[in-house]
C-alpha cells in the first residue's frame, strides 16, 4: 500500500469521523457551514443533479412578481437564481445566521445588479418572518443544521400564503442529511401535506404545500 493510498484513506476518515461529530453536535444547538467553507457552499454537487441550483429553481416553477424565501440562503448559491425569475416585480428574502455568509451573498447581488433582494440576520424559527407573505419558500440542505426543526418548519408554514410550496433538497453527502421520512413526519406535524417527490434515498427534493383556505 502506497504512502499517497494511506494519506487518501486518512483523509477520507477523518472526514467521516467530522461529519459524524458534527451531526451529532448539532442536535444541541445551531452549528450552520462555517463562512470560511462558502466556497464549498457554492458548488453544485458533482454526483447528484438533485442539487443543482438550477434544478431547485424549475421544480419551485416560479412567476415573475412572486415572493420568494430562501431560508439558510449562506453565499446566495440559490438566492440569485431565484431573484432573477421572479424579476423586478417579485422579491426574495435571504435569511441566514451568519452575517459573513450575509455580505457575501449581498456582493454577488451588487456584482449582478440586483435589486430585489432583502437580507435578513436570523435563525428560522426566531418569530422573524411575516405571516402569509411568501409564495415559494426554499430550505436546501439547511433543516438538519437547525436544532428547533419544528419551531422552524411552523415559522416557515405560516410565512407562506395559502397554496404555497416548501422545496427541502437533502443530499447524503451532507452531515446533516435528512431522510424524507424524517422531513415528511416534521412537516406534516405543521401542516403541510406532500406535494411531489423528485430524486432517491441518495439525493431528493420534496414539494411541500400549505393547503389552501377553504
Amino acid at each position: 500500500m502506497t504512502t499517497t493510498l494511506l494519506i487518501s484513506l486518512g483523509l477520507v476518515g477523518l472526514l467521516i469521523l467530522v461529519s459524524v461529530v458534527w451531526r451529532f453536535a448539532s442536535r444541541r444547538q445551531s452549528l450552520p457551514c462555517p463562512v470560511w467553507l462558502g466556497w464549498l457552499v457554492e458548488l453544485d454537487n458533482p454526483f447528484t443533479q438533485t442539487n443543482r441550483s438550477d434544478v431547485i429553481v424549475r421544480h419551485l416553477d416560479l412567476q415573475p412578481g412572486m415572493s420568494v424565501l430562501d431560508v439558510g440562503c449562506g453565499p446566495g448559491r440559490l438566492t440569485l437564481p431565484l431573484a432573477q425569475h421572479v424579476g423586478q416585480q417579485g422579491e426574495v428574502v435571504a435569511l441566514d445566521i451568519q452575517a459573513g455568509m450575509l455580505k457575501r451573498a449581498q456582493e454577488k447581488a451588487q456584482a449582478a445588479h440586483l435589486t430585489n433582494i432583502r437580507f435578513l440576520q436570523a435563525g428560522v424559527g426566531e418569530g422573524k418572518l411575516e405571516h402569509g407573505r411568501f409564495d415559494r419558500a426554499a430550505l436546501v440542505t439547511v433543516l438538519g443544521e437547525i436544532p428547533d426543526r419544528e419551531a422552524a418548519l411552523q415559522e416557515i408554514f405560516a410565512a407562506l400564503k395559502p397554496g404555497g410550496i416548501l422545496c427541502v433538497t437533502e443530499i447524503i453527502f451532507d452531515p446533516h442529511c435528512q431522510s424524507r421520512g424524517t422531513v415528511v413526519r416534521l412537516a406534516r406535524a405543521v401542516g403541510f401535506r406532500e406535494k411531489k417527490f423528485f430524486g432517491n434515498r441518495i439525493a431528493f427534493t420534496l414539494l411541500l404545500e400549505k393547503p389552501a383556505c377553504d
